[in-house]
């Protein structure tokens, strides 16, 4: 799967999270935002080695009831889930952070 490059402007219901199958990295951010196009290449170049991650970029802000079913409150924030599970969050993630929970949702992943 491809490395998403646009946050979605229309959310995804957590009833809809829930539902996924296999990896899933969600990243709730917004396109303005620089801290988020800061930490973009190095995600961007993390996920070409977890080509079987979905990845989902969400926008986030005042008001977006996904982002606050996760608790969101700075961006970058990453969620970390295998089969609709969450395995793991992580908000401004290191890179070393990233692909920690890019590894522990892929490990006995098919």
């Amino acid at each position: 799967m491809a490395y998403e490059t646009t946050y979605r402007d229309h959310a995804l219901t957590r009833e809809e999270v829930e539902q996924t199958t296999g990896a899933v990295l969600l990243e709730f951010g917004a396109n303005w935002c620089g801290v988020c196009g800061g930490f973009a290449p190095q995600l961007e170049a993390l996920m070409r080695d977890y080509p079987q991650v979905r990845h989902i970029k969400v926008e986030d802000g005042k008001g977006k009831p996904l982002g606050r079913s996760f608790r969101v409150k700075l961006w970058p924030t990453l969620v970390f889930l295998r089969d609709g599970e969450v395995v793991g969050q992580v908000s401004r993630p290191s890179r070393e952070e990233a692909k920690e929970g890019l590894d522990a949702i892929t490990q006995n992943a098919t």
